[in-house]
């Protein structure tokens, strides 16, 4: 029997510097211009994430700027489809007066209130749950008949991605962590044979 194959990756390094301090209001104003930028110019594409691209039947993608633009670069086309769905989780930053970090100390602060139920009128995180077995569902439907699938997306999202994908009897066989251009390979025996 074939195999269904889904290789999720994370989107390249984005052009928005990061080496600067911010309140916690102005955190929420660079996240928008995070959301809305692209990708750095000069980016290395692991050898791998080529491979699997040129091998896939079907591309999807988050419709933010770095996923799409990261699809693009990869494919050297624009990506099959762009979804929604695949957008990254939210981040409310806490309120924190004053206090200045730098947008990655941000992200864990936001990531864990969020995760703690802290969404300041953004996306709750059961919310991003259900989109994430949705987005799975979809995947799956894709996949079917021994189809590789390629996806662009989100750092966390990938995450949620994974396990929704898991919790409907998908294998993990490989991961290389969280960085800009990881992927993901996940994988199921097909009950229906490629056309």
């Amino acid at each position: 029997m074939s195999k269904d194959i889904i290789i999720i990756v994370r989107h390249g390094k984005p052009a928005l510097s990061r080496k600067i301090q911010l309140d916690w209001r102005g955190y929420r104003a660079w996240w928008g211009k995070y959301d809305e930028g692209g990708l750095a110019e000069v980016q290395k594409i692991p050898k791998s994430v080529k491979k699997w691209a040129a091998k896939s039947d079907m591309s999807i993608s988050s419709p933010l700027r770095r996923a799409r633009e990261s699809a693009e670069r990869v494919l050297g086309h624009a990506p099959d489809v762009l979804d929604a769905d695949l957008v990254e989780a939210a981040l409310p930053p806490p309120h924190l007066g004053t206090l200045k970090f730098r947008p990655k100390t941000w992200g864990t602060f936001s990531r864990i209130c969020w995760y703690w139920g802290v969404s300041d009128g953004m996306e709750t995180h059961t919310e991003a749950r259900i989109r994430a077995d949705r987005m799975a569902e979809k995947l799956e439907t894709y996949a079917d008949g021994g189809k590789i699938i390629f996806v662009t997306a989100h750092g966390w999202f990938n995450r949620m991605l994974k396990g929704s994908l898991k919790k409907r009897g998908w294998d993990c066989v490989k991961q290389n962590g969280d960085l800009h251009w990881s992927f993901r390979q996940l994988e199921r025996t097909s009950q229906i044979e490629k056309t």
